[in-house]
């Protein structure tokens, strides 16, 4: 058995397509879980409870760890420590696997431009802090020999039916409406972002692969990074629009954040966007021989699947 926490979002989805390549028994936990194959077993349940993570975790051989709560400080710092040691308690009481889906906020703020899975951690956010706790949380365990786990940590993310993603939201959504591209702080920098499909695939394989664990791995991503602008161009052609874009300063997002509230949460993290951001995932492809899809041709399908 392989269980998926957090079935229902963005990767959960995804990933439960990519398993079936290795399990013909995978259990889908949320609070409102939907099959995405037809042999899913379906296990609905609320995750704030250790008693019922501990039932979710039970005869799984592998947990893959991809919930993604509300984008809010408060929500994480609560949630966040919770959760996760609920699931590293039931994974060692089971002698279960554990796979966390991770983002990379918790890296130094000058390891930005060239991000490594030996970048340290040393966060300039609040977000950052509680990613860094949580990734301790499992590496601690691993160190200390009770654990057997691994860190699929992915840059932001892109790809088809994802509404969490800031380039469908402020790119392709806006393109769609006949509004402009939206972009933080400077579009002429550097910026790499995962294909979710690529992740899901990744997450899959490295789960299902002995010698992956007990270290962290950067998912696959496409290694010529573009800048904003350059990424924009390629959706403003696949959408045949103008290619027009306005780029938000930070004391814009400030003003905005007291009216959205996704905005509010955004200031502290733009450092990500005011310098280059360059995600190294060579590692990866290396040892897996993997061919990662391009930006151009996520684009293409991310707008093909998407419309």
């Amino acid at each position: 058995m392989q269980t998926i926490l957090g079935a229902n979002g963005t990767i959960g989805s995804v990933l439960a397509k990519e398993l079936v390549n290795y399990t013909d028994k995978i259990r889908l936990v949320s609070r409102n879980p939907r099959k995405v194959n037809e042999s899913d077993e379906l296990f609905p349940a609320d995750l704030s409870d250790p008693a019922i993570v501990d039932q979710a975790v039970e005869g799984s051989d592998v947990v893959y760890l991809v919930v993604g709560f509300d984008y809010n400080l408060k929500v994480w710092e609560e949630k966040w420590p919770r959760l996760m040691r609920a699931t590293i308690n039931a994974c060692i009481k089971h002698n279960t696997r554990l796979v966390f889906f991770d983002n990379v906020y918790m890296y130094d703020i000058n390891a930005i431009p060239h991000m490594t899975e030996e970048s340290p951690y040393n966060p300039s956010s609040k977000k950052g802090m509680v990613r860094k706790h949580i990734a301790e949380m499992i590496l601690d365990e691993v160190k200390a020999g009770k654990l057997m786990a691994l860190i699929a940590r992915s840059a932001d993310f892109y790809g088809p039916d994802n509404d969490k993603s800031f380039v469908n939201e402020m790119v392709y959504k806006n393109f769609k409406k006949g509004k402009r591209a939206n972009w933080f702080i400077d579009a002429d920098k550097k910026h790499s972002f995962t294909y979710t499909p690529d992740a899901a695939k990744a997450t899959a394989l490295l789960g299902n692969t002995d010698d992956a664990y007990n270290t962290i791995w950067h998912l696959p991503t496409d290694k010529n990074t573009l800048t904003g602008r350059e990424f924009i161009e390629i959706f403003s052609r696949e959408m045949k629009v103008p290619d027009k874009v306005s780029v938000m300063p930070i004391w814009l997002i400030k003003i905005l954040g007291i009216f959205v509230p996704v905005l509010k949460e955004m200031p502290e993290m733009m450092y990500q966007y005011d310098r280059n951001y360059f995600f190294d995932s060579s590692k990866f492809e290396k040892r897996f021989n993997f061919k990662t899809t391009t930006y151009q041709e996520g684009v293409k399908l991310t707008v093909q699947h998407s419309s």
